[in-house]
């Protein structure tokens, strides 16, 4: 199942609409509109994020001119969606194995030793 890329920013939820492309050899941050696919040493970024990008001293800001577009559910995501929901729903699946219980009836690794008195 594909589905929408997010924002590369660490915590950002937000779906990405721009790509981020390092120029070293140039001293260029490139960002322009969202790659087809995500590549290794590029950065997807939410609108927010790609407007507001900033670059160490010395360096350059190349920006797509426009607005970035949103990113489109396609009808191929929509199809699997809707066949993980109904395969997460169907009642013909078998039960999972209940968990065995302990017949030491301790709980886990820890068990409590007498103390001295």
């Amino acid at each position: 199942m594909r589905s929408v890329r997010k924002c590369s920013r660490t915590g950002c939820p937000e779906p990405a609409v721009a790509t981020l492309t390092y120029a070293y050899r140039d001293s260029t941050a490139v960002v322009g509109p969202l790659a087809t696919a995500s590549e290794p040493h590029s950065y997807d970024l939410c609108e927010a994020h790609a407007l507001r990008l900033t670059v160490p001293k010395g360096w350059e800001v190349v920006r797509h001119e426009g607005a970035f577009a949103e990113p489109e559910q396609s009808a191929d995501e929509l199809t699997a969606l809707a066949e993980a929901v109904r395969e997460a729903g169907r009642s013909d699946r078998p039960a999972p194995p209940p968990e065995p219980e302990n017949p030491s009836g301790r709980r886990g690794h820890l068990r409590v030793l007498p103390g001295r008195a």
